[in-house]
């Protein structure tokens, strides 16, 4: 690179990111496809990345979130990272391997013309991570990239910056830049990311974003996968058992403090059982956590705009009518904090003209609504977009069959919420507005690779009667075709 062409880097973002695009892309071509070794060394980087830091990823977050659960962190953000890594290194070797596919005619393969698919590296891979799991949602995809043998370049969110300044950090010590790269900025930086013709790009985020993202990388055709969200429902049967289900429920609520993709939404219980339900909920909250305002465990919302956004959702409940519970066991006061905690919050009776249910809610926010049949509760899920994930607790296998088989959604936990994504061998995404694509495992090395069909003709010349002059063999061969 000249001097010249140095300075302008400098001043401009959308340059370097096109520049160290174009060094990977060239790197891809005159490499080639990565050998399983290569694609192996790439993830044991990566996973060294992730546990030599992992102090300073749980005090990154800590700091951009103004308090974070430290345990927390190293679950979500660093073993959780760590465990899709390794189990790519353990299985993409098989991965790799050409998948045979049938001949038809049939009478080909009786010759010895052959089918496979192949699966090549795309190239480069663009990844949009969000602040909620700034490393995770970097990391996780991750195994299937390299396993995949993609470069990759990554924008992580400005609203974590000191987590982004990290990843950049990390990145560039373990890998060179036609390898693995970090761009962090704001709004600019990531618009101009989201134009590059990369080879695939992954974006976590928002759905509000993500029509942006879509449209910005329509203009070079390329492939997206958009992990987004919406609003997951729990569905809870008359015969579940409830104590169960709301220790089950309000860990997924506050984990993170709400801020998940996946957070049980809303709650769906039967007339009769709300405020049984409310009650257990306000006893697993009691038994997790004792305080709230300074309990190192519990985690604070992102920023001041997240905040009053959270708090406006409230007041607009209570306005219109709902029934506001605090469940603040030690009776804190919330209205002097260096943080912006809010305590786990339940809306009772929570109407459709609410902004709460509106609103992906991402954070510790929690309508209850109530239904009398099991079909009401699914005509509800059913009348609105459909969500990432699904949640049903009950014993009644019947019922759950119908649950499972009346909604769709990307994916379902049954008797447990958010689970469903750590399960590697399962694909996870999201289906019209909550998402696009899938990965984890399997379905993410596929997702990041070519599928390359290839066909291996015989020498025999058996389909000469495919071409003109046509005559009776073709005929009888498109008579035998040409039927019921």
């Amino acid at each position: 690179m000249s001097a010249a062409e140095a300075r302008a880097t400098l001043t401009d973002p959308a340059a370097e990111m096109r520049r160290i695009l174009d060094k990977q892309k060239a790197a891809q071509l005159r490499d080639g496809a990565p050998t399983a070794e290569k694609r192996i060394e790439w993830l044991d980087r990566a996973i060294n990345l992730v546990i030599g830091n992992k102090d300073a990823i749980a005090e990154a977050l800590r700091e951009d979130f103004g308090h974070r659960s430290v345990e927390s962190s190293l679950f979500t953000d660093v073993s959780a990272s760590i465990v899709p890594m390794k189990h790519a290194k353990a299985h993409l070797k098989t991965w790799m391997k050409r998948e045979k596919r049938k001949v038809s005619p049939a009478i080909l393969g009786l010759f010895g013309a052959k089918a496979h698919i192949e699966y090549q590296p795309k190239g480069v891979v663009g990844v949009i991570s969000p602040w909620n799991f700034p490393f995770n949602l970097t990391f996780t995809p991750l195994a299937g990239i390299f396993a995949a043998g993609n470069r990759v370049m990554i924008k992580p969110s400005e609203f974590t910056p000191r987590s982004s300044e990290l990843m950049q950090r990390m990145f560039a010590s373990a890998f060179d830049e036609s390898e693995a790269a970090v761009f962090t900025g704001g709004p600019d930086v990531g618009a101009a990311f989201s134009k590059l013709p990369f080879d695939h790009l992954l974006f976590t985020g928002a759905t509000s974003i993500a029509y942006h993202v879509m449209k910005a990388a329509a203009e070079n055709l390329v492939p997206t996968t958009l992990e987004l969200g919406g609003k997951s429902p729990v569905i809870i049967s008359e015969n579940a058992d409830i104590p169960l289900a709301a220790k089950r429920v309000m860990f997924g609520k506050t984990m993170n403090a709400g801020q998940i993709c996946l957070a049980p939404d809303y709650v769906m219980v039967p007339q009769d059982k709300s405020r049984e339900f409310v009650k257990e909920a306000a006893d697993a909250i009691s038994t997790m956590f004792p305080t709230l305002k300074d309990n190192p465990d519990y985690t604070s919302v992102i920023n001041q705009r997240h905040y009053d956004r959270l708090q406006g959702y409230i007041a607009d409940a209570k306005e219109k009518g709902a029934e506001i519970i605090e469940l603040n066991p030690a009776k804190e006061d919330f209205r002097q904090q260096p943080y912006h905690k809010i305590p786990p919050t339940i809306v009772l009776n929570p109407t459709d003209d609410m902004k709460i249910m509106q609103d992906e809610i991402f954070g510790p926010l929690l309508p209850v609504k109530t239904y009398n049949s099991v079909d009401e509760a699914i005509g509800y899920v059913n009348a609105h977009p459909r969500p990432l994930g699904l949640y049903y607790f009950g014993k009644d296998g019947p019922e759950q069959e119908r649950v499972l088989d009346k909604t769709t959604s990307g994916g379902v936990s049954v008797n447990d919420v958010v689970m469903h994504v750590a399960m590697e061998d399962l694909p996870f995404g999201g289906i019209g507005p909550s998402g696009m694509g899938a990965y984890h495992g399997i379905d993410g090395f596929k997702t990041f690779s070519h599928a390359k069909a290839v066909f291996k003709q015989v020498g025999r010349d058996l389909t000469a009667m495919m071409r003109p002059p046509y005559g009776e063999g073709i005929r009888k061969m498109l008579a035998g075709q040409i039927k019921a």
